[in-house]
């Protein structure tokens, strides 16, 4: 009789396919808890070499009398022809055109407004010309001159030295036959109000200032809390949040940016004049809130409780709803000047729409790190390109071995010194994953901050983009653990990593490159885990 094997001869068969089951498991076991501690640690990283965000809720509130914004004792309002005038203002250094618009057929000197430009450049010919014709026809003399950008640019920017400018404007305005010097009221929009104050304290004649959709606090503080808001508002995920002191309090690449501290409660806290404050309740831009409060307080310091205060609802950053100045809004300015002094202290202080604000808009924390823009900008920019020199290093040696090689042997090249088998794909992946990942994050900020200032929603970009970018940087821990594996093995086997100095350079370089670029990247909130 024969004797059955088979039994005994697939026992020893299937306890290898066993073994080679459990080991294969055990090496993505081992594959995912590396990329699962890389993460982490690039996430502590992350944690620990900025600050976080968290602001402080707002704990105090205005309450508002009425929701009939109409100014206390405001005169009726007629109505006059209009007529325009350009004229020349000199400066010190540079001289600069203005719109005059005048009221027809009144008959004595009047009242006027100087108008202070907001952030950008400001032409008389497209400014305020709602604001200008509204209070021409009601009988106010309106000014709106031309924005002086000589001395004005993204990176330097002096209120001082603007509001002495201004003053220029101001004293034309005043010589002029149509208007009473005494009854002079500065009109000034958002970057406008770090200005007014400082022309209302050194000149106590002001007959009054309106501060429209004014930040109040400096400006670092006001880019956050408007960032913040916006990002709210977009649906941004919670690590995204992490990007808004990183940001807002580094220094810029190339300097200046010293405005950015600029600190008007000093010139208001010397305010003596009469205050028209005036927000629109649709502008997520600025503290609606806190400012009024803190315009009130700081004048309080000087005595002065004539502030008057009025919410427009719906109405944007230029009190604009549909495009346009709300009639609401033009009638109240015209009656308020008009109607000075008696305009100034007249009930109700506060009226109007109830305004919103969440959160304080405060100090922003300081990056303990990477705080330098420039460095920054650097890393960015230079390190890819040194990456991208070490990959065409690499590629040039290996022409030159091969030529030489050839030469020497009469056309019988023998291959050129490689890298250990596994690591230059390897090593090139993680180069090519670790940018692809940087310009991911720049995409996609970009993208949000698009969405954030057009006030939209888009989650494909905001949720969607996150997750991609965070998968790419996933993706490049993952690489960067097969090649530590990887090398590890070579190792073990003797093999040389990167035989010759080109080789070796170039390793150091595109692994010393790659982990800085973990390192920013985890600085940016990338491998954030909430902690």
């Amino acid at each position: 009789m024969g004797v059955t094997t088979t039994g005994t001869q697939e026992a020893p068969a299937q306890e290898g396919r066993r073994r080679a089951r459990s080991a294969r498991l055990s090496s993505v076991y081992r594959l995912v808890a590396s990329v699962a501690l890389g993460s982490l640690v690039l996430a502590v990283v992350g944690a620990v070499t900025g600050p976080g965000w968290n602001p402080g809720p707002l704990e105090d509130g205005i309450e508002v009398a009425t929701a009939d914004t109409s100014i206390g004792g405001a005169p009726e309002l007629e109505t006059h022809d209009v007529r325009t005038v350009d004229v020349s203002v000199p400066l010190d250094g540079a001289t600069v055109g203005a719109r005059l618009s005048l009221p027809e057929d009144v008959a004595e000197p009047g009242p006027a407004v100087l108008f202070v430009h907001g952030a950008g450049t400001g032409r008389s010919v497209q400014a305020f010309q709602r604001q200008a014709q509204a209070l021409a026809e009601a009988g106010v003399v309106a000014m709106v001159p031309d924005k002086r950008l000589d001395t004005y640019t993204t990176r330097h920017r002096d209120y001082v030295a603007m509001a002495a400018d201004y003053r220029r404007s101001l004293d034309l305005l005043r010589d002029r036959p149509e208007v009473d010097p005494d009854q002079v009221v500065v009109y000034a929009e958002s970057e406008g109000g770090w200005i007014a104050p400082v022309m209302a304290a050194e000149d106590p004649r002001i007959a009054g200032v309106v501060l429209v959709s004014s930040p109040v606090v400096p400006a670092r503080q006001q880019a956050a809390f408007a960032v913040d808001a916006y990002l709210r508002n977009t649906g941004v995920p919670h690590a995204v949040f992490r990007a808004i002191p990183r940001a807002v309090g580094m220094s810029m690449p190339g300097g200046g940016f010293e405005y950015a501290d600029f600190d008007v409660a000093p010139w208001q806290q010397r305010m003596t004049q009469p205050v028209l404050v005036v927000y629109g309740t649709a502008d997520a831009s600025m503290p609606v809130v806190q400012g009024a409060l803190q315009i009130r307080s700081d004048v309080a310091r000087a005595g002065n409780t004539d502030v008057t205060i009025r919410y427009y609802e719906g109405a944007d950053h230029g009190i604009r709803v549909g495009g346009s100045p709300t009639p609401e809004f033009l009638r109240d300015l015209s009656g308020w000047v008009l109607g000075l002094p008696g305009t100034a202290g007249a009930a109700p202080q506060v009226a109007g729409a109830e305004p919103t604000q969440t959160y304080v808009a405060g100090p922003v924390p300081q990056p303990r790190w990477l705080r330098d823009g420039t460095a920054l900008l650097v890393l960015v920019i230079g390190v890819p390109a040194l990456m991208v020199l070490c990959g065409l290093a690499v590629a040039a040696t290996r022409v030159v071995q091969r030529t030489s090689a050839a030469r020497s042997r009469g056309g019988a090249a023998r291959p050129p010194n490689r890298f250990a088998p596994g690591v230059a794909w390897r090593l090139a992946a993680l180069g090519a994953t670790t940018v692809a990942t940087v310009a991911a994050l720049v995409w996609y900020l970009l993208s949000v901050a698009r969405l954030a200032l057009d006030y939209e929603r888009d989650a494909w970009v905001v949720q969607g983009g996150w997750l991609g970018v965070r998968l790419l940087g996933i993706g490049a821990v993952l690489v960067a653990v097969l090649l530590a594996h990887r090398a590890y093995d070579a190792r073990q086997d003797g093999v040389p990593l990167a035989p010759g100095i080109v080789r070796r350079v170039a390793a150091v370089g595109v692994l010393g490159g790659s982990a800085v670029l973990l390192v920013v990247l985890a600085y940016w909130g990338v491998f954030q885990l909430n902690i």
